[in-house]
């Protein structure tokens, strides 16, 4: 007998084949069935004028917190994903020595933007290997979760507090080879480093990975190379101001020299721009050369930001300005009113991928904290600024100084044209781009891009259209799982993992972002509610019905070379 038997369903199977009405039988946690099944069922979904398609895989995520406080890694799993990669841009959990648990919360609520009351009220912190960390999750998860072994890790842990001030010493990256292969061994996906700037830990000093040798570094590839089913992801600073040459050398390295494929976040992509694009796939093109892979991820839609010019967010991260907005009240206030000061914040932004956010007229007021700025609270700057009959930066000053700089600003997208759509359309028809990019778990009071999965089929299916739905969720589902080499994932075939999303195409859809205040500690994040998504199932199981959890906890940690393949690169 099926555990279930999904009837009737316009199945996209993944691989960008044209739909097809039939049936779909699960058994245990896989596939058993596909095509008129009329074997028995425990249960029997109709799915009469519904969609079925895989789970989503969602290559960047931050949920390696998260997921110890909230097994369906929400809100992710309410929009259909079913499987995420964690441990990205250098950072993670594990190892990691228990003196050094308050450095790395500190870092990880400094760079992704986890609140610090939910790291230290989410999470007892009692592991200390990377096997450890990933043992505590087994069968304690609603969704397939592997992660990267964070450079960071690493390094702290073998070189302590020296290790944001000065490079290794050969003995220490030797003991950083042997701990990478435990690591490895345990079931790590592999290595994620950081280089940007923009990364500094909760004392201001550069994370730890910054502060490594390129040596080190291509070393710590060459372990990769070892172990199957591993691969790569590096942030550096051209991902978002443009690579120079060094930096397209080395991504190129890395890849070349593990023989495994290099992912990287995130390629902005707009109409007019092509020159720029082009510098930013350089790493693609010279890896290519030397035999290895370099892959930019991109995102389908414009995620749902929030800024302060009170507390840290990404206007922080344009050159320049944290100096400004980090200063007392009244001189920020001094300074914000100066043109000549509002001009060379703009020149600093110019040509990076914060370029639209210098902006100061094209903000929408969110929340408010003073009585006073209640009226404006939906309105766009412009508009305020014209009523007052004020330059749109006063405008803004006179708003956000009121809330003590408190007020919630809703940058408008830029790039929002045919023209800049169609660019994007033609980068994903490249197999050196990657749907993806969410930064899910990460920047948890600012910034929300896990609902793309819901929107970009909604845009798919009754929006823009540029690509048709097959191939949509061919970008989501089997385009990642091929890059990580998941085992039996990605696509709906007989034997694959019944990793499952039951939707209706004339409402699926994500709702408004939200502020919510329900983190350990009662710490505030963003989240947004799915509609049309029927049904979730991991593994075979039920974890979402009518856009809700249900309490199952089928989900399994991905673990290199038992659920990944080796994807080489020649």
């Amino acid at each position: 007998m099926l555990d279930y038997l999904i009837k009737g369903g316009n199945v996209i199977d993944g691989t960008g084949a044209a739909s097809r009405v039939t049936d779909i039988g699960v058994r245990d946690d896989r596939i058993v069935s596909i095509g008129a099944v009329d074997e028995p069922a425990r249960e029997v979904v109709d799915a009469d004028g519904l969609m079925v398609t895989p789970g989503f895989v969602d290559p960047h995520t931050h949920y390696d917190a998260q997921l110890h406080w909230d097994a369906y890694a929400t809100p992710s799993s309410l929009h259909g994903v079913t499987s995420v990669i964690g441990g990205n841009c250098g950072f993670t959990l594990a190892p990691l020595k228990a003196a050094d648990a308050d450095y790395t919360r500190r870092m990880m609520a400094k760079v992704e933007g986890m609140p610090l009351e939910a790291l230290e009220h989410g999470i007892d912190w009692s592991w200390e290997s990377f096997g450890e960390y990933l043992d505590r999750l087994e069968g304690r998860i609603a969704v397939n979760a592997g992660f990267l072994v964070g450079h960071c890790a690493l390094r702290r842990y073998v070189l302590g507090a020296e290790a944001s001030e000065r490079q290794s010493g050969p003995r220490e990256v030797e003991q950083l080879v042997r701990l990478l292969e435990e690591c490895l061994t345990a079931g790590g996906l592999g290595l994620s480093t950081t280089r940007s700037s923009t990364h500094n830990d909760g004392d201001n000093h550069p994370v730890p990975s910054r502060v490594a040798s390129e040596a080190e570094l291509l070393e710590l590839c060459d372990v990769v190379g070892r172990y199957p089913g591993t691969t790569l992801e590096a942030i550096v600073e051209g991902c978002l101001r443009g690579f120079s040459d060094a930096e397209v050398e080395l991504m190129a390295q890395m890849s070349a020299r593990a023989n495994r494929p290099l992912n990287w976040n995130v390629l902005g992509v707009a109409a007019g721009q092509e020159e720029r694009t082009a510098q930013q796939l350089r790493p693609s093109t010279r890896a290519a050369e030397l035999g290895g892979r370099v892959v930019a991820l991109t995102m389908p839609i414009f995620a749902d930001n929030n800024m302060s010019l009170g507390t840290f967010c990404a206007l922080w991260l344009i050159p320049g300005w944290q100096e400004i907005l980090s200063l007392p009240r009244d001189e920020k206030i001094a300074k914000l009113r100066d043109p000549s000061v509002r001009e060379q914040m703009r020149a600093a932004a110019r040509g990076t991928v914060f370029e639209r956010l210098a902006d100061f007229s094209k903000y929408r007021i969110g929340d408010t904290f003073s009585p006073a700025n209640r009226r404006y609270e939906g309105r766009l700057v412009t508009e305020i600024a014209a009523e007052m009959g004020v330059h749109p930066a006063d405008a803004l000053v006179d708003i956000t100084s009121a809330d003590d700089f408190k007020t919630v600003l809703w940058p408008l997208p830029a790039g929002d044209g045919p023209e800049d759509w169609e660019a994007r359309r033609r980068l994903w028809a490249e197999d050196t781009v990657l749907i993806g990019g969410s930064d899910a778990g990460a920047h948890l009071d600012r910034m929300l891009g896990s609902s793309y999965p819901t929107r970009f089929l909604a845009d798919s299916l009754r929006g823009r259209r540029l690509v048709s739905v097959e191939r949509a969720v061919e970008l989501m589902t089997d385009a990642p799982a091929r890059l990580f080499g998941l085992v039996d994932r990605g696509r709906i075939a007989e034997g694959a993992y019944a990793d499952l999303v039951v939707l209706d195409p004339t409402t699926v859809d994500s709702g408004p972002a939200r502020r919510v205040y329900d983190l350990p500690g009662d710490s505030l994040r963003l989240t947004a509610e799915s509609t049309g998504v029927e049904r979730v199932f991991v593994n075979g199981r039920p974890v979402i019905r009518s856009g809700q959890p249900v309490g199952e906890l089928p989900g399994r940690v991905l673990r290199s070379g038992r659920d990944t393949a080796t994807v080489t690169t020649r």
